[in-house]
């Protein structure tokens, strides 16, 4: 793949990621905010130092909310887009599409969902603010193994293929990083904030609903960039034709 393919699929990977925030905003506003309110509600009642508001709560879920989910699209796509450069065509006989899928749903998983498993998303008035660089460090920590055990399991998976198949390669793989993983869990500290008399049902649906957006962004952004990327490099099979 040469250069300008590259920069190409760069390009098409960001507007993707930009076009997938817009649904994953939708759904932040719509089901999100009411939680955020809530939450804030709460906080509100319990707190008698509520500081100063440097930004209005209107801005918050309009005008911020939207810049932060759309440069987050933006940027997870580009980096989608160059792990995708990286996979094409060494991840099995898989085509642009069915790669892009793979490469979304692999994100969604190791960025995602198994950071969230452990330490899992938590309203406005969940948490001591004495412990938010902690907290901070070891969410990053997570994500950080969860992506290089990934990593390292396609490596183990792409060895051991040759000599147990593919499937038993890929279950063996798929095996090896549950349990580090697993290791990873028990290892690390744990973080248990949530004040007395917190609503069970609202962090409940607060942390669904940061599940749902990821789910709507990677969802959007798998479908969306296998469409460019196929039109791209295979040009004939987006006007009907079979490539030779």
């Amino acid at each position: 793949m040469n250069s300008i393919s590259v920069r190409a699929l760069l390009v098409r990977g960001m507007l993707a990621g930009l076009a997938a925030g817009v649904p994953a905003l939708l759904v932040a506003y719509l089901l999100g905010e009411s939680k955020v309110d809530s939450a804030i509600a709460y906080e509100d009642g319990h707190s008698h130092d509520h500081g100063v508001e440097l930004v209005s709560r209107t801005l918050q879920a309009t005008g911020g909310l939207a810049t932060g989910v759309l440069i987050y699209g933006v940027a997870l796509g580009g980096i989608a887009a160059l792990a995708f450069c990286v996979a094409l065509g060494r991840v099995g006989g898989f085509g642009p599409r069915a790669t892009a899928v793979l490469i979304s749903l692999g994100a969604l998983l190791t960025v995602y969902v198994v950071p969230f498993l452990k330490y899992p998303a938590n309203p406005p008035a969940v948490g001591d603010p004495d412990t938010i660089g902690k907290r901070t460090t070891l969410y990053f920590l997570m994500i950080a193994l969860s992506v290089l055990l990934a990593v390292g399991a396609l490596i183990l998976g792409r060895r051991l293929a040759p000599r147990l198949g593919n499937w038993y390669a890929t279950v063996t793989a798929g095996a090896a990083f549950a349990v580090v993983i697993g290791v990873a869990y028990a290892v690390l500290p744990a973080i248990d904030e949530v004040p007395e008399g917190f609503p069970a049902t609202l962090l409940w649906q607060f942390r669904l609903t940061a599940l749902t957006i990821q789910l709507v962004l990677w969802t959007g952004f798998g479908l969306l960039y296998g469409h460019l990327a196929e039109r791209l490099l295979v040009p004939k099979a987006a006007s009907g034709q079979q490539p030779d």
